[in-house]
């Protein structure tokens, strides 16, 4: 088992507009595309990324559905060498201004894709530039959200930042390449819940064997949410403890 983080899916009300921010903007080429009845998933990536790196599934329901955001999944975030620079270029490509270097302490800085998906720009001297540096999602209980990586896919501590009001705790898998994406497990202090949505999908980890791990998986008491049998074995879905499903590839 390697339980990688492999991609981070989500939805889309207009796929030709989605996919022309991310490969326009950020240099994203197609690296596998699922055209089925009802839905187009497109996974994308640079061109050179890491052979640990993650891509990004853009997933398009057909019926022309609209989403909720929620607030339980928070963003994605992109490397950059360059911040202020990089966030520049895409002011000059007439990207919507949210959240600059300078409101951010020129720590980092936000921005938005066509379907109000926020997008974190930070700066990294490894790994492609735009390529996926990690995934936060809000939990209501970080011991339990630590623990429950470290339990179920043998995941590693790898940075935390605590402020007063909140905490950051960065998870990826053990012995995992630097490139290679993390989840951000963002805990506030103030005990509120959160709302999952729908416009948010999933974090998929890779696996050598997928009946195999997926029975170490519920030994390791995650939930039993989509099996590989009603998957038609090409891949499964668990949830953790916060509901954020798990897909397993």
């Amino acid at each position: 088992m390697t339980f990688n983080l492999d991609h981070v899916m989500m939805r889309v009300e207009d796929l030709d507009e989605a996919m022309e921010f991310y490969t326009e903007l950020f240099g994203y080429e197609e690296k596998s595309r699922w055209d089925a009845e009802t839905f187009t998933n497109v996974h994308l990536g640079p061109e050179d990324m890491h052979e640990e790196g993650s891509t990004l599934e853009l997933t398009y329901n057909h019926d022309d559905r609209s989403y909720d955001m929620g607030d339980a999944w928070g963003h994605i975030a992109v490397r950059v060498e360059d911040l202020e620079a990089s966030y520049q270029e895409l002011m000059d490509a007439g990207v919507e201004d949210y959240r600059d270097p300078e409101s951010c302490g020129g720590n980092y800085a936000f921005v938005k894709d066509p379907d109000g998906h926020e997008i974190e720009l930070v700066q990294r001297d490894h790994g492609a530039r735009w390529s996926l540096d990690h995934t936060m999602i809000r939990v209501e209980d970080a011991t339990e959200a630590l623990g429950y990586w470290l339990r179920t896919f043998e995941y590693e501590h790898t940075g935390r930042w605590e402020a007063d009001t909140f905490a950051n705790y960065f998870m990826k898998a053990e012995g995992a390449a630097e490139e290679a994406m993390s989840v951000e497990l963002t805990y506030n202090y103030d005990g509120r819940s959160y709302d999952l949505g729908d416009a948010w999908g999933h974090l998929a980890v890779s696996v050598d064997d997928l009946e195999e791990d997926w029975a170490t998986v519920l030994e390791r008491e995650s939930e039993d949410y989509r099996d590989p049998e009603s998957c038609d074995f090409r891949y499964a879905f668990t949830k953790d403890q916060d509901g954020h499903e798990i897909e397993l590839v």
